[in-house]
């Protein structure tokens, strides 16, 4: 996928959901919080692609550097970071409660 082999974005976010995906195997998280990392892991995603594809776009469109561009792209790059803070929440409130009974036990 053109997204992963040239995005280094992407990769991380991929590393970073696998990772998200073995602890939930590990922690044996509910069927609902499944839904929400999986949310969590495709928000991220389609955010980073649709930032893909709007720079792309950008580019072609006004190759020269130009201020609405430049708008676009900040736009479009400052959703992927909305997305991760989300899905680091998301996280957050999954994994939490899982790992303070593993360490408490």
């Amino acid at each position: 996928m053109v997204l992963f082999r040239t995005q280094v974005n992407a990769r991380i976010h991929a590393v970073v959901a696998v990772a998200a995906i073995v602890a939930g195997f590990v922690l044996h998280i509910s069927a609902w919080e499944w839904c929400a990392v999986i949310g969590a892991i495709g928000l991220v995603l389609v955010a980073e692609a649709i930032n893909t594809a709007v720079e792309a776009v950008v580019d072609l469109a006004s190759p020269e550097v130009h201020p609405l561009a430049e708008r676009a792209k900040d736009v479009a790059a400052g959703a992927v970071l909305i997305g991760a803070a989300v899905s680091v929440i998301i996280g957050l409130l999954v994994f939490g409660p899982h790992l303070l009974v593993l360490i408490g036990s």
